[in-house]
C-alpha cells in the first residue's frame, strides 16, 4: 500500500481500534510508523484499502473518532520539546480513513526489560521524568492519557508512542477518543 510519499512495508501491530505498519518516508529514505485509524467494532475495510462504517447506526460515531484521530494527531505533532513521546511528522485522510505518521519507537518495552530484573533508582529516575514531562506537556494540551503498560518503550524518547489515541478530552464533555494506541 502506498500513501502520498509513504511505503507501508508491512504491520507492527494491530489492536481494536487501529493498524500500526512500518513504513518508509520514500522521498527523505527513513523508516517510520504509520498509525491507521480502523476501529474493529464500527469499521470495516473494503476491497482491500478502503475503511467504512459497519453500517449507519456508527457512522457517526466512525466520523466522530476519524476527526478526533486527525486533532490528536495535530496537537502531537506540536509537542515537539517532549521527549517521552513519540514525534508525529505527519496525518492524513485517505481511504475513508486517517493515518498518523510517526517516528519509528525501537528498542526493547519496560515489561522485556523488567523480565532481566528489578530497576535501579537511577533507571527508575531516567525513565519516569521524561514520562511525566510528556504527560504534563499532553495533559495542558488537554488531553489524559489512557493505557500506560509495561509494553511502552523503555527509551525516554519512545516511552509514550502513540499517545494520541490514548487520550480523552479534558475539556469537561466527558467524551472520549474511540481508538487506543495498540
Amino acid at each position: 500500500m502506498r500513501l502520498r510519499n509513504y511505503e507501508v512495508v508491512s504491520v507492527l501491530g494491530q489492536g481494536a481500534f487501529g493498524v500500526t505498519y512500518l513504513a518508509r518516508d520514500t522521498t527523505l529514505g527513513r523508516e517510520l510508523a504509520i498509525k491507521e485509524y480502523l476501529p474493529s467494532s464500527i469499521a470495516v475495510r473494503e476491497n482491500g484499502t478502503t475503511v467504512l462504517p459497519r453500517s449507519t447506526d456508527v457512522a457517526e460515531e466512525f466520523v466522530w473518532g476519524r476527526g478526533r484521530f486527525v486533532e490528536e494527531a495535530r496537537i502531537l505533532a506540536t509537542l515537539e520539546d517532549a521527549t517521552a513521546i513519540v514525534r508525529v511528522y505527519d496525518f492524513l485522510e485517505e481511504n475513508g480513513t486517517a493515518y498518523m505518521v510517526m517516528a519509528l519507537a525501537k528498542g526493547e518495552t519496560l515489561a522485556q526489560r523488567l523480565q532481566k530484573g528489578t530497576l535501579s533508582a537511577r533507571e527508575i529516575d531516567r525513565l519516569l521524568n521524561p514520562l511525566l514531562d510528556g504527560l504534563e506537556q499532553v495533559q495542558t494540551a488537554g488531553f489524559l492519557h489512557r493505557d500506560i503498560k509495561p509494553r511502552l518503550g523503555v527509551d525516554a524518547r519512545s516511552a509514550l508512542p502513540c499517545l494520541g489515541p490514548a487520550y480523552s478530552n479534558c475539556d469537561g464533555s466527558g467524551q472520549q477518543g474511540t481508538f487506543s494506541p495498540d
